[in-house]
């Protein structure tokens, strides 16, 4: 496999476990919960979510050819509080997920070092992509971030749980002489 071949397949390996997390996190919520704010000045689980299906339908739409910030998308909108239910969120969250997931199968190695613009700036393509890809991980781990804090003693950890790394480590471990 070539170079960029191995990093596209790993970029989407990436985005893949980022919108997992993400999804782990929105199953242990409840409606309630998702527009739960610690203050006026926060976001919700609703509004974050909103936010990113937002950016990845208006950066992954026409990736190549026009300006990730699309004249359709209008940034302010996203953080008005306008989802009425999960099953809604989990609507809006997946229309933008399948967006960048069909923008990043049908690019080659070829793409990669192309330029493409944000709000005018251009960017190589290997950029851009590492661009989202940071952008997302954190609001997702604003949204586990405020799933811990909603459900307190209630929340199922979604890594290694506190205490448990040794084992965590040791049966990592175990596997992987199984494997070789």
């Amino acid at each position: 496999m070539n170079l960029g071949k191995a990093y596209l397949n790993i970029v989407i390996q990436r985005f893949t476990s980022v919108k997992s997390l993400g999804e782990k996190a929105i199953r242990q919520l409840s409606e309630q919960d998702i527009h739960w704010t610690y203050n006026t000045e926060s976001n919700s689980v609703a509004v974050i979510v909103k936010h990113l299906s937002g950016n990845m339908v208006s950066r992954w739409t026409d990736f190549l050819n026009s300006d990730g910030e699309k004249s359709s998308r209008n940034r302010d909108g996203e953080f008005e509080n306008t989802i009425a239910s999960k099953g809604e969120l989990l609507e809006v969250w997946e229309h933008g997920w399948q967006t960048l997931f069909a923008a990043l199968y049908d690019l080659t190695e070829a793409d990669l070092l192309k330029t493409v613009y944000i709000r005018g700036e251009g960017h190589l393509v290997i950029d851009a992509i590492e661009r989202q890809l940071a952008h997302y991980a954190s609001h997702v781990g604003q949204i586990v971030y405020i799933g811990k804090q909603v459900k307190d003693a209630e929340w199922e950890t979604l890594s290694i749980p506190k205490g448990k790394s040794q084992e965590y480590l040791e049966q990592m471990l175990e596997q992987q002489k199984k494997k070789n």
